[in-house]
């Protein structure tokens, strides 16, 4: 059975709240953060530059973003408790540049499953908060995101493509996923908290046929308000669900889930 994920990884975790882009820019390092968002896709391990960094990857679980040396690095992804044995299901080289952060993940279904890079957003405007919606259900159709009942705010977004960031002020709203130019609901996304200083991602994940169902992801990109940002560390990932006052769907999120277990290179 093919298990494909993409990841990258590690060297030393640092606090993204703290450090902001300067600070690592001048390591020259890049920030990445690993997501698992194949809705069939099982449990993973990611090796980076033949070392293991992520182990038992399942879906919708997503680490800390870490630090990794700019430049080039070569992932490869075994099948979970295979301890990198045997031929990889992917193997590919990556390019990370210098001061820049990234969310990578995989996405489609696992006979099609493939990897997925993007840029993320470090900073807010002074007063405002930062959004953007990735769209990553494989059987939904492109998408508009829309104020309940009112306004479109992101049109036509497609699978495997993100709106772009958009700077808005802070409050907390209800949105509706609608498939592109109609007036259809597909999913509620009841009570969104947008906070001052803070940037986020809203992964739209699962299928609109079958199981997991649709349903909306938010993680939190970036914040100015280090008092507020997620806990960061060696050894495992951050439950950033204390830094998200969003419910979805009558419930809370548990946002970057726990179970995938980093392990730091060592060095002789």
């Amino acid at each position: 059975m093919l298990r494909k994920f993409m990841a990258a990884a590690v060297a030393m975790v640092m606090m993204f709240g703290i450090i902001g882009g300067t600070a690592f820019a001048d390591n020259h390092e890049a920030m990445v953060r690993v997501i698992h968002a194949s809705p069939d896709a099982p449990a993973v391990d990611v090796y980076v530059d033949g070392e293991a960094v992520v182990e038992g990857a399942e879906y919708k679980q997503a680490t800390d973003y870490m630090a990794l040396p700019a430049g080039d690095h070569e992932i490869e992804v075994f099948p979970a408790g295979e301890n990198g044995e045997g031929d990889p299901v992917i193997s590919q080289s990556v390019t990370l540049e210098e001061g820049m952060k990234y969310s990578a993940a995989a996405v489609g279904k696992l006979d099609s499953i493939s990897l997925w890079a993007l840029n993320d957003d470090m900073e807010a405007s002074e007063g405002k908060a930062k959004v953007r919606v990735v769209h990553a259900s494989p059987d939904a159709p492109n998408v508009d995101i829309a104020v309940k009942d009112g306004d479109v705010l992101f049109s036509d977004v497609a699978f495997k493509s993100s709106s772009d960031y958009a700077e808005v002020d802070p409050m907390t709203v209800d949105l509706e996923v609608r498939p592109a130019g109609s007036e259809d609901v597909v999913l509620e996304i009841p009570g969104v908290e947008l906070k001052e200083g803070y940037v986020y991602s809203v992964y739209a994940i699962g299928l609109v046929e079958g199981e997991p169902t649709l349903e909306a992801w938010p993680m939190v990109d970036a914040t100015n308000m280090p008092s507020e940002m997620p806990q960061t560390g060696m050894g495992g990932t951050a439950d950033q669900s204390n830094t998200i006052a969003w419910a979805l769907l009558g419930g809370a999120i548990l946002v970057a889930g726990t179970g995938i277990y980093l392990r730091k290179k060592q060095t002789a």
